[in-house]
Order: C-alpha cells, then structure tokens, then sequence
C-alpha cells in the first residue's frame, strides 16, 4: 500500500484571497484617518509572504509606522484564521482533479493539517471533500490546542499518525512549508514541497526536500512515475 500524506492549504487550497483580504482589513483597522497608505496589489502582497518577509516589514512597507506595523501584526495574526475569513479559501482546481486521481489509484489519503478540527471540518463541508478523506484519515489540531509553533507542532502530528495508522510499504508527504518538510524529516519520510502554497521556491529549497514540483499533480506524478 503506497500512502501520500498532504498538507491542506497549498498543495489542496489557495489561501491567498484570504490572506490578502485580512491584510486590507488590518490596514484600514491600524491607519489614522487620512493617513495616506500604499495599499500593496494581491500579487505584490503574496510575492512578500511567500518570501517570509515579516509582518512588521510589509505594514510599513504598506505606509504604517513602527508602532502601527506591530499593532497590525498582532491584529492580523488574531484574524487571519477565524472562521468567517476562511470561507475565502478556495481549492485548487487542479487539487480536485488530482485527489479523484489518488482515489481511483487506490492510494491511502491522509490530510495533515495546522487547521483546528473545526476549520478544517468547515472546508471539508463547503466545498464536498469529506469523501477524500475519511475521518481516520485526517490529522488536524484539536479546537483547544495551544499552539507552539508550526515547526515544532508538525512533526508532533505526524508521529500521532504514524503511531496510529496501518504499515504502508511506502509513505510520502506533500507540502508547500517548512514545518511539512521538517514532519517528514523528522520521521524518515520522502517529502515534495509544492509551489502552489504559501512560501517560494527559495524558501522550501533552504529546508531540502527531496523534490520540488509547482502543485499536487506534479507531486502524485512524481510519485507514481507518471503512471494515471
């Protein structure tokens, strides 16, 4: 049995609306009145995150000063993950192309995921993937965990999942982070980093995954030589 293990946001969705939208909101939120700001384009905004360029950095790179970039740094990472704002997320096309693919392939699917239970849940409902993914096959943090940081959380994840799901002959993991490939090395796993997420490709290149592919499809090509 030949297992794939993958990240939801990246290799599945596209978060960037969602992002770029909490970052106008956060602006408009942190500005003084008619305070004159350099509203970054979508492009723009997601060529800086994906570059990891620190929150601080693109408020006032957006025209804030340094005591209004670090208010709205905290009021950005206090909304960008509630729910009202995930309903931006949309898949991938290609992603729903590909895990119809995986199913017929007969892979075991699991999702492994920073999402709490209730986000992911939430997108899983929306948009009709819960047949993707049963519900012994998706790794998420639980409603009340307090969260340490991706890196150190992931690799937590990913031993629970390896402890309790059956042997495979072969594991692979798909992500588009640091902290998907740091779970997989961490474990022994071959890992893919896709960039189709939210970091580029000089970025996943300094974590060294085994391969690099532009989306998920690559990465299932990759794994399977090409053979679907």
């Amino acid at each position: 049995m030949l297992r794939l293990i993958t990240d939801f946001d990246g290799p599945i969705m596209d978060v960037s609306e969602r992002y770029y939208r909490v970052y106008k909101l956060c602006l408009e939120q942190t500005k003084r009145p008619q305070q004159p700001l350099r509203e970054l384009s979508k492009s723009e905004f997601w060529q800086l995150k994906r570059s990891r360029t620190p929150e601080q950095q693109i408020g006032i790179i957006s025209g804030l000063d340094e005591d209004q970039a670090e208010k709205f740094t905290q009021l950005r990472r206090q909304t960008v993950h509630q729910l009202p704002y995930l309903k931006y997320d949309r898949p991938l096309s290609i992603a729903i192309e590909t895990l119809n693919k995986i199913q017929q392939l007969g892979f075991d699917l699991v999702v492994m995921t920073m999402r709490r239970q209730k986000e992911l849940e939430a997108a899983l409902d929306r948009y009709d993937l819960q047949s993707f993914f049963p519900s012994d096959r998706r790794y998420y943090l639980s409603n009340d965990y307090i969260k340490t940081g991706d890196v150190k959380d992931k690799p937590l994840l990913m031993e629970k999942a390896l402890k309790e799901l059956p042997p495979a002959r072969e594991v692979w993991m798909v992500g588009d982070t640091e902290a998907d490939i740091v779970a997989a090395k961490t474990h022994k796993i071959k890992v893919i980093a896709v960039l189709s997420g939210i970091r580029d490709r000089s970025q996943l290149q300094s974590y060294q995954p085994d391969f690099i592919v532009n989306n998920f499809c690559e990465a299932v090509d990759l794994v399977t030589g090409g053979n679907y």
